[in-house]
C-alpha cells in the first residue's frame, strides 16, 4: 500500500512527508523549503546512494526522484527501493523528458507518476489526492 501507515490508513495533510532527491543542490533545496512552506515536512539528499536509506529512516509519503542522477540512476534506485521489504512510499520520477517512452521506463521501474521539471506544485496536489494522502 503506497502512502498509507501501517494500519492501512490515510495519512493526515498535516503529516505528510515528501523526500527529495536530486543532484542539482539548488533543485532540491529549493524544491523542499517550498514544500516546508506548503506544510508539508520534507527533506533532500543529493545523491542516488543515499535515497533507499534515507526513505528507511525519513519514511515519507512520497519520494520525489531525479531520474538523471550520476552514478546510479533514478530507475534503478526506484527498483532497489521497491525490492525492499517495508515502506513503499508512492515514488514519483522527476525528469527534463516526457516522452511516452521516458513514462514507460519510469513505470516499469516502478515509479507511481512521472513529471517533467519543471514540477508544478499542482502536479503534487493531484497526486497526493489521487493516492488518498490530502
Amino acid at each position: 500500500m503506497h502512502g498509507r501507515d501501517d494500519g492501512g490508513t490515510a495519512v493526515s495533510a498535516q503529516t505528510i512527508r515528501i523526500l527529495v532527491v536530486d543532484d542539482d543542490r539548488d533543485v532540491a533545496n529549493s524544491l523542499t523549503l517550498l514544500l516546508s512552506m506548503e506544510g508539508y515536512e520534507s527533506r533532500s539528499v543529493y545523491e542516488a546512494q543515499q535515497a533507499a536509506s534515507e526513505v528507511e529512516a525519513f519514511r515519507p509519503d512520497v519520494v520525489l526522484l531525479d531520474i538523471g542522477l550520476p552514478g546510479m540512476d533514478g530507475y534503478e534506485v526506484a527498483r532497489q527501493i521497491r525490492a525492499r521489504d517495508g515502506h513503499q512510499p508512492v515514488l514519483v520520477a522527476v525528469s527534463g523528458y516526457g516522452r511516452e517512452e521516458d513514462r514507460r521506463l519510469s513505470e516499469q521501474a516502478g515509479f507511481d507518476a512521472h513529471f517533467v521539471k519543471p514540477m508544478e506544485l499542482g502536479e503534487l496536489e493531484r497526486l497526493l489526492d489521487a493516492h488518498g494522502l490530502k
